[in-house]
């Protein structure tokens, strides 16, 4: 499905449950590697005025917190985010006109808090995380403010062809960036794909 017929879908939905100046919120969920962030993207040039894409990765706790609680190494699981500060994002975005949001700056490698704002204007909301349809607490609190979910589906080898890739691409050696991959990524993407919901759209890639 193209992200022009996504887009249809997403505007076809909204207009029959946005009332006043109320939001729509897309959740579009996948396993680490799936390209989440870049078919968010093209939702928003799609949609154009009033789209925006509000990450889930601002959620990430920070390296010390993660070190201090022995998951450093499992960086990206669903335990190094903060899930209920999420929920609760979730819940003030439909609801508040405007609202500040975190950021994770990946050359920091930390999340800024009030990195960005979500504007009144922005009514079409592209939420975007790989955890957004887990079958858990606190994750799943967050699935009836909803109007939309999609999961994107990758084969394993080629999400562990791209997260290598991705690794190098952050100057690991071939070597350290498979096992990086191997070591948690994967583990990470097995966990999106048998533990969350069924999608009301799966895109395969």
């Amino acid at each position: 499905m193209t992200p022009a017929a996504i887009a249809a879908l997403i505007r076809q939905r909204a207009a029959e449950a946005i009332t006043g100046q109320g939001r729509f919120i897309t959740a579009l969920a996948g396993p680490p590697g799936a390209g989440k962030s870049t078919l968010a993207e093209s939702l928003r040039a799609e949609l154009g005025a009033g789209a925006r894409v509000v990450p889930m990765d601002g959620f990430h706790l920070d390296n010390p917190v993660l070190a201090a609680r022995g998951l450093l190494a499992r960086k990206g699981s669903p335990e190094s985010f903060d899930a209920q500060g999420f929920v609760h994002l979730v819940q003030r975005l439909t609801v508040e006109p405007e609202v500040a949001i975190p950021v994770f700056d990946r050359k920091l490698d930390l999340a800024r808090a009030g990195g960005d704002l979500v504007r009144a204007e922005d009514r079409l909301l592209i939420i975007e995380g790989n955890y957004l349809l887990l079958e858990a607490e606190p994750w799943s609190a967050a699935r009836p403010f909803y109007g939309l979910t999609l999961m994107l589906e990758v084969p394993e080898a080629e999400l562990e062809r791209r997260l290598i890739q991705r690794w190098i691409d952050h100057d690991h050696t071939p070597e350290a960036a498979r096992a990086r991959a191997l070591s948690n990524d994967i583990p990470n993407a097995r966990r999106v794909q048998r533990e969350s919901a069924a999608a009301d759209l799966m895109i395969r890639q």
